[in-house]
């Protein structure tokens, strides 16, 4: 097992299908991909509703190796085994999070002989999804903590009861609890604050369950500008 290659060395060495190709084989029209480059697209989710006929596997509560391979694993492998044996099968996993990869628990993409490619691509930016959701979190925190500051427009709220936090995709515990508003006036109001990872953020549980999040953005916006905060 000591010859065993890292899970970097196998995906480095793979020869990869570009994405139009494989999209192909579902019968997914090139006309609906949204490319990222030849290896990444999004789907559109009318296609959902165009093919209800297939099967949904659920694959949940597995006991994952001390590195974290568990679920994912199995997800992939289970998917690599239908295909082999000539049905149609597609693995569906939520984008991972750069907390774990960084934290060594495994890239929640996978391990071995039975990862999603390309791996550099997942474990760094992907196609921005976290990027967005993590400065529309802070966003509003930056909005929250200026309203903490504005006495003209203050909600009244108390900075010892505000509950929501900034996100940033990293595994720092430093910054699970910290103070923030130190110094002079301008910096704001000192109060205690902290990070998580971005998909416990608030605005990705908006984005998983909105119908479109198209509606809630200009929700949003409507909010804001009936609000008069100022920066």
């Amino acid at each position: 097992m000591s010859n065993f290659p890292s899970d970097i060395e196998i995906a480095q060495k793979a020869i990869m299908s570009p994405i139009k190709e494989i999209a192909k084989k579902i019968n997914i029209d090139e006309d609906d991909l949204e490319f990222y480059g030849k290896y990444k697209a999004k789907l559109p989710l009318h296609l959902q509703k165009e093919n209800p006929k297939g099967k949904l596997i659920l694959v949940s509560a597995m006991s994952p190796t001390k590195y974290g391979e568990g679920k994912t694993t199995m997800s992939i492998g289970l998917t690599d085994g239908l295909n082999y044996i000539g049905k149609k099968a597609i693995a569906v996993l939520r984008e991972p999070s750069l907390g774990p990869v960084f934290g060594l628990k495994g890239g929640a993409a996978g391990g071995g002989y039975v990862q999603v490619l390309p791996m550099e691509d997942i474990n760094l930016h992907f196609t921005g999804d976290f990027s967005a959701i993590e400065k529309a979190n802070n966003l509003l925190s930056a909005v929250i903590d200026n309203n903490l500051q504005n006495i003209k427009y203050s909600l009244n709220l108390d900075p010892k009861s505000i509950a929501w936090k900034r996100v940033m995709d990293m595994n720092d515990r430093s910054l699970r609890q910290i103070i923030i508003g130190v110094g002079a006036k301008a910096n704001g109001v000192m109060r205690e604050d902290g990070f998580n990872i971005t998909p416990a953020s608030e605005v990705m549980a908006i984005f998983v369950f909105s119908e479109r999040f198209t509606r809630f953005k200009i929700s949003f916006g409507k909010y804001f500008r009936g609000k008069n905060i100022r920066r």
